[in-house]
């Protein structure tokens, strides 16, 4: 449906230079007075007075206040899946035909920087550690980077992020069979869902169980061992410095030594868990399909349900005050909090 729910030093390195331009033109998005009841997929608080909302048809909602949106047309319509900013000015937006686009007014207008539908591959998250270094990444281990705000992309491709089994076997396809290598290259890898940076650690999450660190911003990586064999989509550290997984089939995960080991959490239901956050009282919630949301307040040990309107399926959310800001495939809902009794 929606990325969210479709779902070492490296041994080889291969960069490929890849440019703004495309020989398919984009289409911009339209102004629709509907937009904030549109699909909409992520959403980010970029200061007190600054959110910024993304989702389907290349849709763009900004807000002062968390409550009244307006949308900002977009360069394309494709489905953006992911947005982030590095400061109150410089932000970037990921979606489908592996677009990446870009704003450097606080989201009141957004330039294209990479669009490639001959790809036929999603972007799924992005991640900037200041204005300049930045990291996108999606389906099939697609890896781009950037060092001057984007300007110009460079696809990566990490041999230490493949399984064991694969790696000797691309090792030798490279040296014997280099177009069969490529083409093997670029479905090898599973879907990178999501990357997230705590201290100067990168965690990267996806298909089929698969976790990996980063100590240099991603120039390297280790893959760690499967702790489950099914998707995460959502990944999020508590203030006690605990790590919390989420995937399909309501699968939750914490670590308490910073990834090495995890501890199944026990839920009372199935829908896939689309994102992890956490509010200034260290309360962790969950959101998932069918109007799933679930908080935890002793650091992630249980969840409880917390009530919402409708079965929507909710994407993600932040918390603002006594109250979460929900994106969900019926558009931005608010959800006042009830203080537990």
């Amino acid at each position: 449906m929606m990325v969210k729910l479709l779902s070492s030093v490296a041994a080889l390195l291969l960069t490929t230079h890849i440019h703004a331009e495309s020989a398919v033109v984009p289409t911009p998005s339209f102004l629709m007075p509907l937009a904030e009841k549109a699909v909409l997929t992520d959403l980010i608080r970029v200061n007190e007075q600054l959110f910024v909302a993304v989702g389907d048809r290349g849709h763009l909602l900004v807000s002062t206040d968390s409550i009244s949106w307006k949308q900002i047309q977009s360069p394309v319509q494709s489905l953006l899946t992911s947005v982030y900013f590095s400061d109150d000015k410089h932000g970037w937006a990921v979606g489908h035909d592996a677009t990446i686009i870009a704003t450097q007014d606080g989201g009141q207008s957004w330039q294209l920087q990479q669009f490639k539908p001959e790809t036929d591959k999603p972007l799924f998250d992005v991640l900037f550690v200041d204005s300049s270094h930045g990291i996108a990444l999606g389906a099939y281990g697609m890896f781009y980077r950037t060092t001057d705000g984007g300007k110009t992309w460079s696809d990566e491709f990490h041999l230490e992020l493949v399984g064991s089994e694969d790696r000797e076997y691309l090792k030798e396809l490279q040296e014997t069979d280099p177009d069969a290598y490529l083409d093997e290259r670029a479905s090898v890898l599973p879907h990178f869902n999501r990357i997230y940076q705590h201290s100067n650690v990168l965690y990267m999450i996806g298909e089929s169980g698969f976790f990996a660190t980063s100590s240099d911003f991603g120039k390297s990586w280790t893959r760690h061992p499967e702790f489950y064999n099914g998707s995460l989509f959502g990944l999020a550290m508590t203030a006690k410095n605990t790590l919390i997984a989420a995937g399909l089939r309501g699968n939750v995960f914490r670590s308490t030594d910073l990834g090495q080991s995890w501890q199944e959490v026990q839920l009372n239901q199935t829908a896939t868990l689309n994102s992890v956050l956490t509010d200034a009282a260290d309360h962790v919630y969950l959101t998932g399909n069918a109007g799933t949301l679930l908080v935890s307040r002793d650091d992630g040990l249980s969840f409880e349900p917390v009530e919402t309107k409708d079965s929507k399926a909710i994407l993600n959310a932040v918390a603002v005050k006594e109250q979460l800001v929900l994106v969900t495939e019926a558009g931005i809902r608010t959800l006042a909090l009830k203080k537990p009794e």
